[in-house]
């Protein structure tokens, strides 16, 4: 493979990546994972036949080509890593509309709106996503007191399975929750910042 068709085959994985963390529902997610994983571990085995076969008279090409096969691969198939940078990046980019959006609940220009549920709020635009899975967020409130916790999907799973979210909270009763959770399990919750924490929970 040249250099031209490995810079357009990484770039349709990254553009592939990103729309999964985005857009793609998590079932669909899931298969094109199996299928992803399981094509670029052929490709790689197939590169490192060629490269063995052609060990006496290697070229560039063929180390770069195997090089970037098996790391798509092992990126894909170890996919945390990558998420986690994306969801970092996700975090400082969309950082002062999800700010402004608090905002906009806590004046009571965004309430519950679907009929389905009564915390949801579909908010009123596609882009940017702030909330993945048709950017709607979750809103708690107490009318009295002006406390609220606004729910931002980060990965926004099906039924009772676990999600994982980025949550405004100036609530007592929830900062005490989101506490305990985080003292329960560490790995996947945390305190990012005042009144903001990354929590994975149903």
């Amino acid at each position: 493979m040249n250099k031209k068709t490995l810079i357009l085959i990484v770039s349709i994985w990254v553009v592939l990546t990103i729309a999964n963390y985005y857009f793609v529902p998590y079932f669909i997610v899931a298969l094109e994972w199996l299928a992803l994983s399981l094509i670029l571990f052929i490709w790689t085995i197939g590169q490192i036949v060629k490269l063995i076969k052609e060990r006496k008279n290697l070229t560039r090409q063929r180390i770069a080509s195997v090089f970037v096969i098996s790391t798509l691969f092992l990126l894909t198939f170890f996919r945390q890593p990558v998420n986690q940078i994306i969801e970092n990046a996700d975090w400082y980019i969309f950082y002062n509309k999800r700010t402004e959006v608090v905002e906009q609940v806590k004046n009571g220009e965004l309430k519950p709106n679907v009929s389905w549920n009564g915390w949801v709020c579909e908010l009123p635009y596609e882009f940017p996503v702030i909330s993945n899975g048709g950017n709607d967020i979750g809103i708690s409130m107490n009318d009295s007191t002006n406390e609220v916790t606004v729910t931002f999907w980060v990965f926004r799973n099906f039924f009772s399975a676990p999600s994982t979210h980025f949550v405004y909270t100036n609530r007592p009763e929830d900062i005490k929750y989101y506490n305990d959770l985080i003292e329960r399990n560490p790995d996947d919750n945390w305190k990012i910042e005042e009144n903001w924490y990354r929590t994975f929970h149903e």
